[in-house]
């Protein structure tokens, strides 16, 4: 049972432009309804929950959000916003922006979502502090490309900087030099992006979130898996299993708690919790790891505001855990509007 919020306050739902609700729900299917659902899940909460909802799009002019801010005086922001200018890297500017209008939001801080969209500087923290990740390099466009000292084929090459499994493709699993190099130029010339390469883990594929400021709470793990893959074929949440509800169909795709003993399944939450505090982050995020098939873990990287949507992997965990959508956006809501930047 979820009860509605004890005090009823103006929300501005800043998100991406292209992503407005601005059409009934029922007009949109397929790939198209998988991009915008989080918007239309988010608005229906908090309306149930008898906010007042206003919603502005974000795409390359600042003056957009001081406008809606003036024109609402929202109580909070709630913050869907993954890029500024079509650059997934300048989303934390935004935030970086309400800090200083003193405009209260949900969600990462700015210095938590700079630090952990970089994937190589994420690695470096981590590895410094004895948390292990795959062995990996960096290449920039033009610079010589060379398998990750330490590591061997089969590697695997996607975005410095991208979120949502962008860029992420079968192709990306190379196991030789020429398509190494190949796939490398793809994320240079197709994505405009640094690329990263670092070592396949084989194994499972393990999803922790976390959510809080100071005092922190680990959801359940969660596990994806492809039931109707070809025997020996690698689990790999490329850009069509994330967003292209067809093929999730053809390879099985489904997401659940992850059957873990029990001293895996803390080690796992207490690792989530130290991994977010190294990290600066702050409101909620997701862990991805790697279960290998010796039972180490690896660290993929940190996904500062995950996917909110009702049917998604975090929510999904929250729920399992015992707390309905609406009561994890409210404890979204609660979490911005105690933040206090610079602490």
């Amino acid at each position: 049972m979820t009860a509605l919020a004890a005090k009823k306050l103006r929300i501005l739902l800043l998100t991406d432009e292209g992503a407005v609700p601005g059409k009934p729900r029922s007009d949109l299917s397929g790939q198209d309804g998988e991009l915008r659902k989080t918007e239309y899940d988010v608005i229906e909460a908090l309306q149930k929950l008898g906010h007042q909802v206003s919603c502005s799009g974000v795409g390359s002019d600042l003056a957009v959000v001081r406008a809606a801010i003036e024109r609402e005086h929202p109580h909070i922001a709630f913050n869907l916003v993954e890029q500024f200018d079509d650059r997934r890297v300048f989303a934390q500017h935004v935030v970086s922006y309400l800090e200083l209008s003193k405009q209260k939001y949900t969600g990462c801080n700015p210095r938590g979502l700079t630090i952990a969209r970089d994937k190589a500087l994420t690695k470096k923290i981590l590895a410094y502090h004895g948390i292990t990740v795959p062995i990996f390099a960096v290449f920039a466009p033009r610079e010589r490309i060379a398998v990750p000292e330490g590591s061997k084929f089969p590697l695997f090459v996607k975005p410095l900087a991208e979120e949502g499994s962008e860029g992420i493709a079968q192709a990306s699993l190379v196991h030789n030099a020429d398509k190494l190099a190949e796939r490398v130029s793809f994320i240079h010339e197709k994505m405009n992006s640094v690329a990263l390469v670092e070592e396949f883990i084989e194994g499972r594929e393990i999803y922790v979130g976390v959510y809080g400021n100071g005092r922190l709470t680990s959801l359940p793990p969660w596990e994806l898996t492809m039931d109707n893959l070809p025997e020996g074929a690698p689990i790999i949440a490329t850009d069509r299993a994330k967003w292209n509800p067809a093929y999730q169909r053809k390879i099985g795709l489904k997401s659940g708690p992850a059957s873990l003993d029990d001293r895996t399944a803390k080690e796992l939450q207490d690792l989530s919790k130290r991994i977010y505090r190294l990290l600066n982050l702050s409101g909620y995020a997701r862990l991805d790891y790697r279960l290998s098939r010796e039972g180490q873990l690896f660290v993929l990287e940190a996904n500062p505001n995950p996917q909110i949507a009702r049917d998604e992997d975090f929510a999904n965990s929250a729920k399992h855990g015992g707390m309905a959508f609406e009561d994890l956006l409210q404890k979204l809501i609660s979490l911005g509007l105690n933040y206090t930047p610079g602490q």
